[in-house]
């Protein structure tokens, strides 16, 4: 754990507190999404604010302290900047998810200072330098089990602390939503994802949505996991040696990437899910991707296009049909 992080360390990254949201479907809405550092978060809470929602923004990595992940060049300081400059108001708030005591001065700053949350997203992760070395082409067995603890720790225990922590002020709402992120749907995660410790991390978090679904509902509120395709993170880009600019250079080496995404895509689908009035009907208790929800909002990524990835997995690569990347974007 990061001891030494405090959710007190940062304020509001020198807003104007004159700043007004611009007029949006989520103005006045008050988000946490944790572990905005970086890919789906980053672009949640962007999304989040340009809606017009006040989003504090947590994560392991700072101006002055990297996380294990090793990253320096996204930072949760960054993140709140870019939210307030979409239009919402960003508040980057140092946090180690693992460490309870954290997690509840992050609460309760917010519910002293908004009286309120309507909004979490669950993006924690930031287990993918375990993946190669330790989990991938590995059985469970042959997986540094210190590894496997880790992954389970930053992919579920973390979920589990935050929800546990953050509900009590989120069922203050009058329309509570509570997102987790994973890496595939219910429907998609049924093969077994290479590794017990990977299999677990990514199918916990579908079954936190589904069971706080049942408790939400009496407050009238939603939870839903949700998943991107194939994500153009920052580190997958990187992994690729490509930027967002030319992408399409890494098709040749994995022709799969041609069906990539950006993370504004699964964003801008949140965002229009979280400004839906009949949510809770249409994905309490749910698992759903980005692809989905495209289609359901009317949602397009940022190059234009509506990429479904699942489904170019499920039916082309797992299913054996006829078909190309291009095909399903």
């Amino acid at each position: 754990m990061d001891k030494d992080l405090s959710p007190q360390g940062i304020g509001t990254q020198d807003i104007d507190q004159q700043h007004i949201n611009r007029e949006g479907p989520l103005s006045g809405r008050i988000a946490l999404v944790a572990g905005a550092t970086r890919g789906a978060g980053r672009a949640l809470a962007v999304e989040l604010g340009r809606a017009g929602a006040t989003v504090h923004v947590t994560g392991r990595t700072t101006r002055e302290r990297a996380s294990e992940v090793g990253r320096t060049t996204e930072t949760i300081e960054e993140t709140a900047e870019l939210v307030t400059a979409a239009g919402g108001t960003g508040i980057a708030v140092p946090t180690d998810h693992l460490d309870p005591d954290q997690v509840r001065v992050l609460v309760e700053r917010i519910g002293r200072e908004q009286g309120r949350l309507d909004i979490l997203v669950n993006d924690l992760w930031g287990g993918e330098h375990l993946l190669v070395g330790s989990v991938f082409g590995k059985k469970s067995w042959e997986t540094p089990l210190a590894d496997g603890l880790r992954i389970l720790d930053l992919g579920v225990r973390s979920h589990v602390i935050t929800a546990a922590l953050a509900l009590p002020l989120l069922v203050r709402s009058d329309a509570p939503l509570h997102v987790e992120v994973t890496d595939g749907t219910a429907v998609s995660n049924r093969r077994y994802r290479e590794n017990l410790y990977y299999d677990l991390a990514k199918n916990a978090p579908i079954r936190i949505a589904f069971g706080l679904g049942q408790e939400l509902a009496e407050y009238g509120g939603t939870a839903v996991a949700v998943t991107p395709g194939f994500l153009r993170s920052e580190q997958m880009l990187a992994h690729f040696g490509v930027t967002e600019e030319n992408w399409r250079d890494a098709v040749a080496r994995d022709p799969h990437f041609g069906v990539a995404e950006s993370p504004y895509y699964l964003a801008r689908a949140v965002a229009a899910l979280a400004a839906d009035p009949d949510r809770a009907a249409r994905w309490n208790g749910r698992s759903t991707s980005s692809g989905e929800l495209a289609r359901t909002y009317g949602v397009r990524d940022v190059d234009g296009s509506r990429p479904d990835a699942l489904a170019y997995f499920e039916e082309v690569v797992f299913g054996g049909k006829a078909g190309s990347p291009d095909d399903y974007r």
